[in-house]
This record gives C-alpha cells, structure tokens and sequence, in this order.
C-alpha cells in the first residue's frame, strides 16, 4: 500500500547517510509523531499515543536533510507511506515506512534559515526562455535570470523590478519605508 501522508514530529536518533545502488544519496532517520491533549478534569497535557516512521529522503534532498536536520527537531514532512509487515521466529509486525517528497522544519518551535544551494553551472545548458528574451531584447542573461526568479514575491514582480519602475516612472520613493528582508 503507498499513500501520501504529511507528519508533523520529531527525529527520534541521528540521521544516517546511506547510498542507492547507483551511488545516489539517501537520509534515513526515524519520526516519533505523538498526540498530545489538554486533560480539562484535571487541567493539564497529557501524552496520547506515539507512532515510529521509517524515513527515507533520496537525492539532493537527502543530501539537504542531511546537512539540515539533527536528532530531536521538530520537522514537517510530506511524502509516501507504504505498509509493510514483517515476521521473524517470536514476533510478527507491520513497519510504517516513508519516501519523503518535502520537507523541512517545524516553525512552530523555532526559527529556520533558508540557503540556497548553487545551481550547477554548464556551458552546454540551453537557454531558458528568459535568458532567449533577453538577448533579443539586448539585456545580459544575469538580468534575465533575476528578473525569472519573480516567481517567489506576490504578484510575480522581485523589489529590483518594482524600484526600477517607480525610478523611471518618476515616482517617489518612500524614504520612512523600511527595508524589506524578502525570505530566498
């Protein structure tokens, strides 16, 4: 059986890094997801059940996990559940395992940084069709790049765009305004 699933729960040991048959990374660490309940007779939390997942983050995703992630954090992740049961000569069970497809940190807790990784650079890559744009339009492919990565702030549009269109426009700008620290 293979659902989509989302936990919210902490990791329970060390994340190990282990490898596909092809080289490629792979995270594997286990999720304690718990319940937890407001007792109102007598006024306080209490524990409820705690179920253990298997997690597996494969690829470039796996190797961020693994840079990113420590035992005892509270993450959020999405991905795969499969079902699977076991038996051995005394005990017979059912393993929970999931193939993270997102993931990241719990903001409830705590605070998080993002830090973008550098994208491989090719010659042989072909243009996008921002960079295309450009060259006929006669700009350099950097500003194509930046203005394609819009796609982040509402309404498509980065801060360098919105200032160069207040500049030529003539408006003014607002010197009281305080300086927007855009998340990526």
């Amino acid at each position: 059986m293979s659902d989509h699933i989302t936990l919210v729960g902490n990791i329970v040991g060390d994340l190990e890094q282990r490898s596909t048959r092809g080289g490629g990374t792979v995270a594997a660490f286990r999720l304690a997801v718990g319940e937890r309940r407001l007792d109102r007779e007598r006024g306080e939390w209490v524990d409820g059940h705690t179920s253990f997942y298997a997690v597996s983050v494969f690829g470039e995703l796996g190797a961020h996990a693994l840079r990113s992630f420590q035992k005892g954090e509270r993450i959020i992740l999405n991905g795969r559940l499969r079902l699977r049961e076991w038996e051995t000569e005394s005990k017979r069970g059912v393993s929970a395992d999931v193939t993270a497809e997102a993931i990241g940190h719990d903001l409830r807790w705590g605070i998080s940084r993002f830090e973008r990784t550098p994208r491989p650079e090719s010659s042989n890559a072909p243009a996008g069709p921002a960079v295309v744009a450009a060259a006929s339009a006669g700009r350099t492919a950097a500003a194509a790049e930046s203005d394609a990565d819009g796609w982040a702030l509402p309404g498509g549009e980065s801060p360098e765009a919105a200032t160069r269109d207040e500049t030529e426009s003539g408006a003014a700008a607002d010197s009281s305004a305080e300086p927007v620290d855009v998340p990526f």
